[in-house]
């Protein structure tokens, strides 16, 4: 079997839905359709939060990050996606192909952060109200934005620079219509256990880390809201957690089946992973705005407000 170093790379292959390609046209409709959902969606939260000035609070801030790394996603998978469900083109460099790997992970785990940082937002409005402006200030907020941008970047460093180092089979056909990390050590001739370890150590000092802190920021609420009186009060603090509570749900669950299936899945039918694969970076993006304007009152109400100007200003 031939063999490709570091300074010989070719192509590799990207693959939709396996036996379905007459069909991909067709497919192609859905994913424009969740793609510009997506987009509009997180554009839309942009503008009301910079509009709106009542809107400049850090709860607001944070989920404006998190509709900025939701844009991320999208911007980063779109062209590869779109291109082989409409034109059928597989191909793709394998250096563009680790760049597309680098800033996926990148915004993953800066969702992953921002959702422990909308945690720690709520604990503090929640268990210690009092003092929320104080602790939430303009330059924590800043610190923890480059934080979280500056942990992405460095942490995913040693994941390209490992796989420049493998050698690969002339078989080279990718699980997905974009790249992944596990998918493409997986097409490796020679031993990648290094890049597995790297990967598995990766997730468990930051999704993991992540989660954990997310669990126990909601054991601390709900011990301070079970302790208030009145029911009244707990329903409505406990509200003020729900969108979060369902962002969370959205990113870890299809997260964690994509990390199982990818390690675990070996007798898996192929289309489960690639069903897997697009649920993972598809339903965040389409759905977080979507529970964020049901569900956030003030978003809500200054979305219609906005609409009714812009209607009024027209006719």
């Amino acid at each position: 079997m031939r063999l490709y170093n570091n300074s010989n790379f070719r192509p590799l292959l990207l693959s939709g839905f396996s036996g379905l390609e007459h069909y991909h046209p067709q497919f192609s409709i859905f994913f424009c359709v969740s793609y510009l959902i997506a987009i509009m969606g997180n554009s839309i939260i942009l503008v009301v939060i910079w509009v709106e000035r009542s809107l400049h609070k850090p709860m607001y801030f944070f989920l404006s990050m998190l509709a900025v790394s939701d844009l991320g996603l999208c911007a980063t998978t779109l062209p590869t996606v779109l291109k082989l469900f409409w034109f059928n083109a597989r191909e793709i460099h394998f250096d563009a192909c680790l760049a597309q790997m680098y800033f996926i992970h990148i915004f993953s785990m800066m969702e992953s952060g921002i959702l422990l940082s909308m945690a720690f937002d709520r604990y503090v409005a929640i268990t210690n109200p009092l003092r929320y402006t104080a602790i939430l200030n303009s330059a924590t907020i800043v610190n923890i934005s480059v934080g979280l941008v500056l942990r992405a970047i460095i942490v995913l460093i040693p994941a390209p620079v490992l796989i420049k180092q493998l050698r690969f089979c002339e078989a080279s056909v990718l699980s997905h219509s974009y790249c992944l990390h596990p998918d493409i050590i997986k097409l490796s001739c020679s031993d990648h256990r290094m890049n597995s370890i790297l990967g598995l150590i990766v997730i468990i000092i930051t999704f993991g880390f992540d989660s954990v802190l997310i669990l126990f920021s909601y054991v601390k609420i709900l011990t301070t809201v079970l302790g208030i009186a009145s029911q009244e009060e707990r329903a409505k603090a406990l509200n003020t957690c729900v969108s979060h509570i369902c962002a969370v749900l959205l990113v870890y669950i299809p997260m964690l089946g994509v990390s199982i299936i990818h390690r675990f899945g070996k007798h898996v039918p192929p289309v489960v992973h690639v069903v897997m694969g697009y649920v993972y970076l598809l339903l965040p993006p389409v759905l977080n705005p979507v529970i964020y304007c049901i569900k956030g009152h003030e978003i809500r109400t200054h979305l219609v407000y906005i609409f009714k100007k812009i209607s009024t200003n027209v006719y």
